[in-house]
């Protein structure tokens, strides 16, 4: 019998976790009655699981990032580095697009510094590639890297609120990303 609870728990985890990643990624503001709905559980059954809505936020944003950094594992970032980097903002733009509002809701619940740590991981994905880019000249090197990572990261997360606002089209959003920062990393001259 107890197994049997544990694999109903973990399915109502699963539930959940699935439901709010969904309800997040429309919007942000999503009530957790909605989500559980979602979900097929109650709003018991979704507290007994998590502490509260931020908690699940949290859960929710972790799972994200963990398939956003498997996923941009798989991008090739070799050969000419502008090349590479459209190849990354590409990707880095579907997993966006494909999480929405999700961003929004994690930078409206979770603590600055552990939405920050959330990202330090992607943000590492990108330094090597500016590193090269920045060597062999196809960057600009007379910013600090730290603010052309913070650059890089700001973009996405622009795109992904003016898309959720109506200001652009999501179709647009992948070439106003590209185009954006290719220009800002085009060293001077």
């Amino acid at each position: 019998m107890t197994t049997l609870k544990r694999a109903d728990a973990r399915k109502n985890i699963e539930s959940i976790i699935d439901a709010a990643t969904a309800c997040l990624a429309r919007d942000p503001d999503v009530s957790v009655a909605e989500i559980a709905k979602a979900a097929g559980v109650g709003r018991v059954t979704l507290y007994g699981h998590f502490e509260s809505r931020s908690t699940l936020v949290t859960q929710v944003v972790e799972r994200a990032i963990q398939h956003s950094d498997e996923r941009l594992g798989a991008i090739d970032l070799d050969g000419d580095p502008r090349a590479a980097l459209t190849r990354l903002l590409a990707a880095s733009w579907q997993l966006t697009q494909q999480y929405g509002a999700l961003i929004v809701a994690a930078e409206q619940s979770m603590p600055q510094d552990q939405f920050q740590a959330i990202h330090r991981g992607l943000v590492d994905r990108w330094k090597p590639l500016m590193q090269r880019g920045r060597s062999d000249g196809s960057f600009r090197d007379d910013q600090p890297l730290a603010w052309q990572l913070t650059l890089l990261q700001s973009v996405l997360h622009a795109a992904s609120g003016a898309v959720y606002r109506g200001e652009i089209d999501a179709a647009e959003a992948a070439g106003l990303i590209d185009g954006t920062i290719q220009a800002a990393l085009t060293p001077p001259g």
